[in-house]
């Protein structure tokens, strides 16, 4: 069995007691703290009352279903916790329906205890991912990852695909030296290019954010490789 690695606040909402139970006992085993609910409007208030990183629901629950109280979440309350539908439905059509509701994930009844863990671990993972900063930044440059916005000073610039793959490397090692065999090894894989590639690829993209303003950030280390550093902000 893995090893405990992090303790979350799970919100289960699920009006089959022997079914409550044996999560409970086992997710609290496990290190998880839990809240529950026997019906959806118990559910719904819990989930608007107290955060949770991850929520377990039915979808036949009695007072209102789980498909409603999920779709209430996201559209009233507009709450972003994941959620895992369990269920014993498990056609296509009602797997679709969960997902268009706002579910993030379905587990059909019955169940693996242990799936139900790696299930509702990957889906707090993800969204831990989603809440850290996407936003790279060396010196007055900004790249935003989500929106492969490039700015500088303000200024939006334009790059090619290629040239947002070697800024992406550089800045997310910055402001250490990223070798040439390394950023080829990244780009390419094990198809390297010739000789010239890469340092055309370079020129571009320090054409596209150094040349218009008046403090360099792309260095070239001969024999080395390349970094990327504000010398305003290392003073």
């Amino acid at each position: 069995m893995p090893e405990v690695t992090d303790t979350y606040t799970i919100l289960l909402v699920e009006d089959h007691q022997d079914i409550a139970e044996m999560v409970f006992a086992y997710l609290e085993n496990r290190g998880f703290e839990l809240d529950y609910a026997p019906d959806g409007e118990i559910g719904l208030n819990l989930a608007s009352e107290h955060e949770s990183d991850a929520i377990g629901r039915d979808v036949m629950l009695p007072r209102r279903d789980g498909l409603t109280v999920c779709k209430a979440l996201r559209e009233e309350s507009h709450d972003e916790t994941p959620v895992l539908m369990l269920t014993a439905r498990d056609t296509l059509e009602d797997k679709i329906t969960g997902f268009n509701s706002g579910a993030d994930d379905y587990l059909v009844k019955p169940f693996a205890i242990e799936e139900l863990e790696a299930r509702i671990r990957a889906l707090v993972r993800r969204q831990f991912g989603k809440q850290k900063s996407d936003v790279l930044s060396v010196g007055d440059l900004t790249y935003d990852l989500n929106t492969l916005t490039v700015q500088r000073g303000g200024q939006e610039l334009q790059l090619s695909p290629i040239s947002l793959k070697l800024l992406k490397i550089l800045m997310e090692a910055s402001p250490k030296v990223v070798t040439r065999r390394e950023i080829e090894r990244l780009i390419w894989g094990d198809v390297l290019p010739d000789s010239d590639t890469l340092r055309s690829h370079m020129y571009n993209l320090r054409k596209c954010i150094d040349r218009p303003f008046r403090q360099p950030l792309l260095h070239t280390l001969p024999s080395n490789g390349y970094r990327l550093f504000s010398k305003h902000a290392d003073a």
